[in-house]
């Protein structure tokens, strides 16, 4: 993907909603809903403590995240958009 987070962020790629409700109404783009799952796609070394330890990652690339809506900063890499989160913006992990 050509980047590589530094400390303990991690760069997710959101998964997309759907676009047509029950009854078949397609919803604009302004009134969509931000995503708050998505696939980890690159991870970073983990946090860097006093004593010169590193605090491992509990994600790994792969895994699909609950992620607060409003968490992280956006960005669009290679034509996709990602978002880094730090790994406290993570809730849970799907299994």
């Amino acid at each position: 993907m050509g980047l590589k987070p530094l400390g303990d962020r991690v760069v997710v790629e959101p998964k997309e909603l759907k676009e047509v409700v029950q009854g078949g109404i397609v919803l604009p783009e302004s009134a969509k809903e931000k995503p708050t799952e998505g696939v980890v796609v690159e991870v970073g070394p983990g946090e860097l403590l006093e004593s010169g330890e590193r605090v491992p990652m509990p994600v790994k690339v792969g895994d699909v995240v609950i992620y607060g809506k409003w968490a992280g900063t956006d960005i669009e890499i290679d034509g996709k958009d990602v978002k880094i989160l730090s790994v406290s913006d993570i809730m849970a992990v799907r299994e």
